[in-house]
Order: C-alpha cells, then structure tokens, then sequence
C-alpha cells in the first residue's frame, strides 16, 4: 500500500453530461496496483445508473461533500474549503485532481493550502467567453489565472481548449496537455436497440426523418436557434420530425413557442433520458448548435452509431468532428446556416450515409476509454516522479 500512488479525485456533481462520465471513466479504470484512490464529490441530485452502480462499487473510497454546490454560496463554499484542507492534510496524497469550475477552484486552494506536492487540474471546458458579459468574463479569467499559479498541470480534453487556456494567459505550453476525451464504445455498442424499437418507444413513426438534439436545454447549447431552424425546415418537409432530449430552464419557453407556431406535434420534447446515448440511435441527424462547448461528448457518441451531425464551430468540436466528413460545421448563433446545412442532407441521402460511416470509423479509432485512462496514468507517473512541489 505504501507504494502506491496517492490519489483524490474531486468534482463538484455527477449528474447526467459528459464531465460525470469522463470523471466516472478515469475512476474505474486506473490500475489499483499502482493508484490508491480516493474520491470526493458534491451535491449530486440526478445521478444516472451508471453513476449510482459507481457509487456503490467505491462506497468506500468516496467522501461526500453535499455543500460542494455549482453555483456560487459563501457558507456553503467556506464549510466546503474548511472540510476539503482536512481532509488533504490528514490523508497526505500524492496527488489531487480537480475536475470542473467549482471543484477545481475549492479544492486546488484547499491543496496548496494543506501541502500537497502536485495539483492536477480538468476544466472540462471554461467560461473565458459564451457564458456571462465581458466583464464577468474577465473576472473568471483572472480567478482561472491565479488557481493555475497553483497548479501542476492542466489536462484539456481538445487542443482548441488548451490553446485557447494559452491565448488568454491563463496558463502556458508547458503546463498544459490535451488528452483526447473518451467514450465508453465497448458497453455501448451492445446496447443499441434497432432503429425501428427506439422510434417506437419515442412514438416517431418509422417512416419519418427525425433531426434530434440532446443535451441541456440552456442558453450555452443554443437550442433556440434549432427550434428556429426547425420552423422553416417543417414548413417545407413534411416527413420531418425534431426531437428535443434533455432538460433546463429553456425547456417550457421552447415548448411554448413551437405550440404557438403549430408545431407542437413535429416538435418533440421527450425530457432527460437515462439511456439518451442509446436513443440517438433513432436519429437521422443529430444537431448541437452550442454557443461555447468543451467537447461536446453526445456527438462522438452519435457518430459511434453511424449517425451523421451538424454542430458550431466553437470549443473542441471540430476535433471530435471532421467538417464535411464526417459531420457539417457552422458558425454559433446562426440559425439559417442550421437550416440550409439540415436541409443539404435532408436532400442528399447518399451523403448522409457515407458520412455515417465516416463518423462511425472515425471515432472508433479515436476516442477509446482506455486510452484516456493510460494518458492519466502517464501523467500521474510522471509527475509524481518530479521533486517539491510542482
């Protein structure tokens, strides 16, 4: 035990989206004979399968911190800060790597202050811009800038993500790495109901095209700009259907609308879906029109089940897309360019099937979970290996 790696792995939640699983990911697969592991997790509210099964096979490494919150609390964050030094003094790990804004912030400064030798940090995207005014923006910046002063190493899921941690000065070349993100394509492909099932437990009819979308029903996905694509698209198709899959504070503004248009029956909006991965399967396009994304993890998911996407131009996507390939990029807040490229693959079937396959091989070779978690490994190893604090 004593040569083993000391490890804490923090984040702020592990509800449904992509941070949870790559968190999840790296968790379950690094090696027990090298790493001894402990975990440390805030208010989670809407933990998935995957996720509760997770908490239950490391019940006894995890220590839950319930005010460990996302949005900003002074009490809630100082009894946070105060619990997380404890714990980093009396456990004396090795390494502690934060994962997302609010975790990576209580915990980086709980480390430093406990001692600990090499701070290790996953944004899992940033806020730099997309998210608040320029003010507000400059401000996280500037937070950002001093917690990577503390930090060992910053590991991004794409290179536009570091380059862009590079480019406001938050951080330098040397610091930070970009790992390419995972998904999990070995229980998911097994998993994949047939087409024909998942339209008809959605209740789509078999012979419709259906353009979804999953993800956050939040201003920084952009599903506004979908539904107003989704306005002329109906007008002018009439075997077309949207599917609208996920859950937040847009959701009955955007319901009302597509009411108030005369939509509400070819605009579908079918909630937050346990098994949402499987259900792109259904798809014929799958469509995330986000104004600012880390990575965007449905659509290395949807291309894994051969389903061809269109997505913004911002973030990591064009790492996890090739334009023109594989899937079609357009620029941000832009809902006529959604409509014309949804309405070029809608007219040109052949297309849309050789890109499927594209996507298919593409990601496949790209993307797998092991990787990730050998990438960490290395790391960890590496910087262990490194004298004082780093």
């Amino acid at each position: 035990m004593n040569d083993k790696i000391k490890v804490c792995q923090v984040i702020t939640r592990m509800d449904w989206g992509g941070s949870p699983d790559i968190f999840r990911i790296i968790c379950e697969r690094l090696d027990p004979a090298v790493f001894d592991l402990r975990i440390i997790v805030g208010l989670t509210r809407h933990p998935t399968q995957k996720t509760t099964a997770f908490f239950a096979e490391f019940k006894d490494r995890i220590i839950f911190m319930p005010r460990l919150v996302r949005d900003p609390h002074v009490a809630d964050d100082f009894a946070t800060f105060r619990r997380l030094y404890a714990v980093f003094r009396k456990e004396k790990f090795d390494i502690v790597h934060t994962h997302t804004a609010k975790a990576g912030a209580l915990a980086r400064l709980a480390a430093f202050c406990a001692g600990v030798r090499v701070i290790i940090h996953t944004p899992h995207g940033h806020n730099f811009y997309g998210y608040y005014n320029r003010f507000i923006s400059g401000i996280i910046v500037l937070i950002e800038k001093f917690l990577t002063s503390l930090t060992a190493k910053v590991i991004v899921l794409t290179e536009l993500e570091r380059a862009d941690y590079i480019s406001y000065g938050v951080s330098d070349s040397a610091r930070t790495i970009a790992l390419p993100t995972a998904v999990e394509f070995e229980e998911l492909s097994p998993a994949i109901k047939s087409r024909d099932q998942v339209r008809t437990l959605l209740g789509i009819g078999l012979d419709q095209t259906v353009i979804g979308f999953v993800g956050r029903l939040e201003p920084i996905k952009g599903p506004a700009y979908l539904l107003e694509a989704a306005h002329g698209i109906l007008a002018r198709y009439g075997n077309v259907v949207f599917v609208f899959m996920g859950e937040g504070s847009l959701r009955r503004e955007l319901a009302d609308k597509a009411s108030a248009r005369g939509l509400a029956d070819r605009v579908m909006f079918v909630g937050w879906q346990e098994n949402a991965a499987v259900l792109m399967s259904a798809f014929d396009i799958l469509v995330l029109p986000s104004l600012n994304e880390a990575v965007g993890l449905v659509l290395i998911e949807a291309q894994a089940q051969a389903v061809p996407v269109v997505a913004t131009k911002v973030g990591g996507i064009p790492e996890v897309v090739k334009d023109g390939e594989t899937g079609i990029l357009v620029p941000a807040a832009d809902a006529a360019a959604l409509q014309q490229v949804i309405e070029e693959l809608l007219n040109d079937p052949p297309r849309r099937r050789a890109m499927a396959q594209n996507a298919q091989d593409f990601v496949k070779n790209r993307f797998g979970a092991g990787r990730l978690a050998q990438n960490i490994s290395r790391v960890y190893l590496e910087m262990r290996n490194r004298p004082g604090r780093q």
